[in-house]
Order: structure tokens, then C-alpha cells, then sequence
């Protein structure tokens, strides 16, 4: 719960929060699991909100993108002496966080200052007494070299009461960070579906402001942002939602958090409270066995970067392939890719329920090409449901397809946002029914098992 603001109504109170923000931090490279201050046992790093980084902006298929052409004049140049507030959806709260900034894909080092972390209350407004100073080993300024990533030091959250942090279920916490200088390409994700905020070119810094009259510029994407951990019990169980553009929310309700993750990360969070966390790693586009460009570096190539290296990641629901089928790959080399991922994500210890994949028809206007594609989806799903490979099955094929006509069903066609019909991807009713379908029993924590679905 935020406690009440009169508490930041002090002078000598807002200074000493300021310092205990500033001061209270853990360096880069904690161990994986650290003794509680208070005496309550072990805790460690787990995830909280990640997006995959997928490649330079504006490559990609952003949704409901406003014009950027005033924040963002040249793709070359980047972000210029200005302030991004991007807007994030943790799905596990504490008091201590860390936020990492990516430059993977960019051609030069990105020098960030004034990063801020703040309780967003509207817009790209922050609530008052709660826009937090963060650091990196301790100093204002971080330089990200170009393929790499960098973690903050921890950012204690002092405006989070603990004895009720469940008020803070589904609030949103704004990252607000100065580039200083130009940055060259921007490392981005670009199917973000949640509305973030941009300063204009030349601006200066901003990070600190409460307010949003300096963040003209709106966007649906998210820059060098790439994950935000919390500090948690040991026994925290972490999800990852893996895959492609129907896993990134394509046709979901932009700013809805209706995408299937969300409906999936709802139903965990009834059923095994405050000790799970979920984060979406779904991209645009992305394939299985084949880069993609726009959508990115394949599945089987961005596992250990996207997936493996989460913190405190336990288990995986993937749901990939319509795009390698939709560029000619034969069945059985996706179903020989699901099985090299299977095989690796096995061997990290961790849990892979499979889903299988819904339906395009009526997605290609040549209709051979489109019923030969149904034709290999179809035995893919056939090795997906038989293989015994897995723990788990999802059969979200099953839970969305028409089966007198092979299509989706039309109650899942039109878009949330924008109303097309692409017969790809579903909407938010689409959504509701594949977030459903999952047995969550597979994905409780060890000290929540049970033996019912729900």
C-alpha cells in the first residue's frame, strides 16, 4: 500500500528518504539468494517485468504508434539530449528493485543520467514523494557499450508498506532516464502495448520531474529498458512467456493488460499469491529456427539471453512457429527446433509447458500457400500433443479454432485496438480463452503445490 503522503509532507522526512534511496543499495553481482536484513530468510533477484529487445528502432510492428518523427528525427541519431518515462507493470512488488538497460543491438555506447524510479499515477505524471533516485555502483551516471546490458544497484521502494503491498496489485511504476548526448540506433521493443513518454530532442534532463508537461511525445514501445527484478523470498517461482507475436499482445487492448501472459499471470496470482512472477518474452515476428529481421534473433538463438539469464527464472509456456511455417520452413524442421529448445530449456532445470499453435487460415490471400501452411501447422500440433516431451501441454489451438471451418473463431478476429481482422492473431476474448488454458498446477511454486487446475 502507498502509505500516506503526509509522510513526505516533511522537508526533513523527503530528505531523509531521498538519502535512505540514494544510500540503501546493493552492488552489481549480489549472490543469488542473500539473508533477509530483517531476519524473515533468504531472499534473491527474481523478475518482475521483462521485454525482449528485438533490434534497432523502427524496425518492428509496433501497434497503435502515434507519429515520431518529432521525438526521434533520424533512426541514426537516436535519442538526442532528452528523457524517456517508460511505463512498466511489475507483477511481483517489494521494496527493493533493480532496472537493466540493454544496448544489444546498438552501434555505439549510450551514456545515461538522472534515472529515476516512480509510482506512476497518471499519464506521465508520478505520484508525489515517490520518483526515487537510482544508481549504478553508487553513481549518477551509467555508460552501456554497445552489445551489452547493465543492472542498477538496488532502489529501495520506502513509499511500499509491506505488511500491505497486495493495494499495489496492477499499479505501474514509471523508469525515467536522461540520454546524454546522442545515443546512435536505439535498442528497442517495439510492440509494447502500453503508452510511455518522451521529451522532445535537445530537452534535457526531465527524470526527476512529478509531472508530464516536459513529456510531449507519447509512444507504444519501450527503449534500452529491458527488465526490472525484485528482491524476493528464495522460493519465488518465475514464469517466462516465450515466443512470437501472439504472446507480445498483437490485437490485445493497448494499456488492457489483456494479453493471454496477463490472463495467465492473473490466474497464478489468485492461486498462489505473492510468491510467483510472470514476464512476457514474446516478440513480433520471431521464429523458431530462422532470424528474422524485423522480429529478431530466432528463439533457439535468444534462449540463453532472453530466458536463461532472468532472475530467478523456473519455468517456461512457449507458443512459436506460425511465422516459420509462414515463411516456408516444413513441419518437421519446427518440430525438430521445438525439440532443440525443449532439449535446452530441459537441461537448465527448468519447467516447459508447450502450446500449440492456433490457427492462420485466411491470413494468406493465395489460398493453396494458406492451406498448405494450415497443412504443416496441423502436424506440428500432432507432434506437440503426442511427444511426451513436455511438461505440460496447452492446447490453445483447440480452445480458439472454429472447427467447421478450420479458421478462428470469428468472436476472436477483431482487433481490441484497432478493430482489423488479420485472422492471425485473437483478441481479447482470444486471449481470455488461451490464458485459461494452462495447467497452472504445473507452475506452482514447491511450497504451493496442489492438484487442481484453478
Amino acid at each position: 500500500m502507498i502509505k500516506s503522503l503526509a509522510l513526505f509532507a516533511s522537508p526533513a522526512r523527503r530528505s531523509f528518504l531521498w538519502a535512505a534511496a540514494v544510500l540503501a543499495v546493493v552492488i552489481l553481482n549480489v549472490p543469488a539468494a542473500v539473508a533477509d536484513e530483517e531476519g524473515h530468510g533468504k531472499q534473491k533477484w527474481v523478475a518482475s517485468w521483462a521485454a525482449s529487445a528485438h533490434g534497432l528502432y523502427p524496425s518492428g510492428t509496433a501497434v497503435a504508434q502515434p507519429d515520431l518523427e518529432f521525438a526521434f528525427p533520424s533512426a541514426d541519431t537516436g535519442a538526442n539530449d532528452q528523457t524517456f518515462r517508460l511505463i512498466v507493470r511489475p507483477n511481483l512488488w517489494g521494496d527493493r528493485f533493480r532496472v537493466r538497460f540493454s544496448n544489444f543491438f546498438g552501434t555505439k555506447a549510450v551514456t545515461l543520467d538522472d534515472v529515476f524510479l516512480g509510482l506512476q499515477a497518471s499519464a506521465g505524471a508520478i505520484v508525489p514523494g515517490t520518483n526515487l533516485p537510482v544508481t549504478f555502483a553508487r553513481g549518477r551516471t551509467i555508460t552501456v557499450p554497445a552489445g551489452k546490458s547493465v543492472f542498477s544497484d538496488a532502489v529501495e521502494l520506502e513509499f511500499v508498506d509491506d505488511v500491505e503491498k497486495f493495494s499495489l496489485e496492477g499499479r505501474k511504476l514509471a523508469v525515467s532516464f536522461h540520454v546524454v548526448g546522442t545515443s546512435g540506433p536505439m535498442t528497442w521493443h517495439s510492440k509494447g502495448m502500453q503508452t510511455s513518454y518522451i521529451t522532445n530532442p535537445g530537452a534535457g534532463s526531465h527524470g526527476k520531474d512529478q509531472g508530464d508537461a516536459a513529456f510531449p511525445n507519447s509512444t507504444t514501445s519501450w527503449y534500452f529498458l529491458d527488465a526490472l527484478d525484485v528482491m524476493a523470498p528464495a522460493d519465488t517461482f518465475v514464469v517466462a512467456t516465450f515466443g512470437d507475436s501472439i504472446t507480445d499482445g498483437t490485437a490485445s487492448t493497448l494499456n488492457g493488460d489483456d494479453r493471454w501472459p496477463d490472463v495467465l499471470f492473473r490466474r497464478l496470482r489468485a492461486a498462489y499469491g505473492n510468491r510467483i512472477s510472470l514476464v512476457n518474452e514474446g516478440i513480433g515476428g520471431n521464429r523458431v529456427v530462422s532470424d528474422a529481421g524485423a522480429g529478431g534473433p530466432s528463439a533457439l538463438s535468444r534462449l540463453e539471453r532472453d530466458v536463461f539469464n532472468l532472475s530467478g527464472i523456473s519455468a517456461v509456456v512457449w507458443l512459436e512457429g506460425i511465422n516459420d511455417l509462414s515463411a516456408g520452413t516444413s513441419a518437421s524442421d519446427v518440430i525438430a527446433g521445438i525439440q532443440e529448445g525443449t532439449r535446452q530449456i530441459h537441461g537448465h532445470g527448468l519447467k516447459l509447458i508447450q502450446a500449440t499453435i492456433t490457427s492462420a487460415l485466411g491470413n494468406n490471400p493465395n489460398a493453396a500457400l494458406d492451406v498448405d501452411r494450415d497443412s504443416r501447422r496441423k502436424a506440428v500440433n500432432e507432434f506437440i500433443r503426442s511427444a511426451g516431451i513436455f511438461d505440460s501441454v496447452a492446447d490453445f489451438d483447440r480452445v480458439t479454432v472454429d472447427p467447421s471451418t478450420g479458421e478462428m473463431r470469428a468472436e476472436f478476429l477483431h482487433n481490441s485496438t484497432t478493430n482489423a481482422v488479420d485472422h492471425l492473431h485473437p483478441n481479447r476474448a482470444g486471449y481470455l480463452s488461451m490464458g485459461g488454458e494452462v495447467d497452472i498446477s504445473v507452475l506452482a511454486p514447491a511450497s504451493r503445490k496442489r492438484s487442481d487446475r484453478d
